[in-house]
């Protein structure tokens, strides 16, 4: 039989008003200056603010460095590391999303086992454990929050490099759905299409275990159920609520079983055209399932079920069409762009996507080995 590792962080503290448990935190783990990781819309909507002040009244001091940008490059992470270095920084704090969390997670690597983040591309290549670490989650999507993944833009050849790796692992995440009812409707859906991409790969995942399958399809059924509720109605504690669950636990789900063909090609999009990551995800999963489908086709029907489909009396192929044909209706209910097109995506850089795409660990794991042929047919057909 096969050995399985399962990752989550130390301490998740979840729920409305958990935000405010922060400094005790970053007391418990000896943090004296921590360094804030941000982007600029946080310090906008006043969050970056709010954070330094709520240390502040506990008498911790802090410096920001909020310069980090939707695909985080790596110039964010050297931009970072001499902020945290110049300023002694002893501890890490990253308030956002996917974005802010995956550019700490860098400044971490290379602060503690030193080099750039380029040699960190790949699986487990740190040689020291990060500084403490606490991720407070602003979004409902990536679980950036509290996975062993980072996701950093080689601005040299504009290719994400995946690293993954348990180290980056943050100590403490805090998921406070007060903290993501600002968030418009258009960035809600494309979060929670993420993390449905991300429960439904780890669902079919060849590294799939009955621990990651429990979490995925939980989280299949929260994002169906609460999804539309949360776009529609921003303000709506209880979707917020819910979602943040949904997502946590798609992030526990793949954190263990990691993902198929949809993440490593829609780091390429995003890599070369700098588009949105939930976008690009939920664009191509429902072409990338009608792939797989015969790779999986049971546990296609097994989704379809969770997202609340009717499938008695259905064989168990036509349950699976359903799964993804409730997968697209979903993404179009939200908004979702239909097509790869209207993102601006060119077909003639097709070719050199595949080729990045087959070489991402993300692909390792999904139920079907594609060609090269087969993965352009995708992109193709999204087109």
């Amino acid at each position: 039989m096969s050995i399985h590792e399962f990752f989550v962080p130390n301490v998740s503290l979840m729920g409305e008003g958990c935000f405010g448990k922060l400094p005790e935190r970053v007391k418990m783990l000896g943090g004296k200056k921590p360094l804030i990781v941000a982007d600029k819309g946080m310090t906008g909507l006043g969050y970056t603010a709010r954070l330094t002040e709520l240390l502040q009244s506990a008498d911790i001091a802090s410096v920001v460095y909020d310069d980090t940008v939707p695909n985080p490059t790596d110039t964010n992470v050297a931009e970072g590391l001499t902020v945290y270095n110049e300023n002694g920084c002893d501890m890490l704090i990253s308030l956002g999303g996917g974005s802010a969390h995956d550019c700490c997670k860098g400044i971490g690597l290379v602060a503690s086992s030193g080099g750039t983040i380029h040699d960190y591309e790949g699986l487990d290549q740190a040689t020291a454990p990060l500084p403490p670490y606490i991720a407070v989650n602003t979004t409902a999507g990536t679980a950036s929050e509290m996975t062993r993944f980072t996701i950093i833009t080689n601005t040299s050849n504009h290719v994400k490099m995946a690293i993954v790796d348990w180290r980056v692992t943050p100590d403490v995440a805090i998921n406070d759905p007060a903290l993501m009812v600002d968030m418009p409707p258009a960035l809600t859906a494309a979060t929670g299409m993420d993390a449905l991409t991300h429960a439904v790969e780890a669902y079919v995942s060849t590294a799939a275990t009955p621990i990651t399958d429990a979490c995925a399809m939980q989280a299949i059924r929260l994002i169906g159920k609460y999804l539309r509720n949360a776009v529609a109605r921003g303000d709506d504690m209880e979707a917020r609520d819910k979602m943040a669950y949904a997502e946590y636990l798609a992030g526990m789900a793949f954190n263990n079983a990691s993902l198929g063909y949809v993440h490593a090609m829609a780091h390429q999009l995003g890599g070369m055209y700098n588009l949105p990551h939930g976008v690009c995800n939920a664009l191509l999963l429902p072409h990338v399932c009608r792939v797989n489908m015969i790779a999986a086709t049971e546990r296609f029907a097994d989704i379809a079920d969770a997202l609340g489909e009717v499938t008695d009396g259905l064989s168990e192929r036509d349950a699976a069409l359903l799964a993804i044909d409730a997968i697209e209706t979903l993404g179009q209910d939200v908004g979702i762009p239909r097509t790869l097109g209207e993102l601006g995506v060119k077909s003639e850089d097709i070719d050199t996507m595949v080729g990045n795409a087959q070489k991402d660990v993300c692909c390792l794991t999904n139920p079907r080995k594609l060609s090269d042929a087969e993965v352009a047919a995708i992109f193709q057909s999204a087109l």
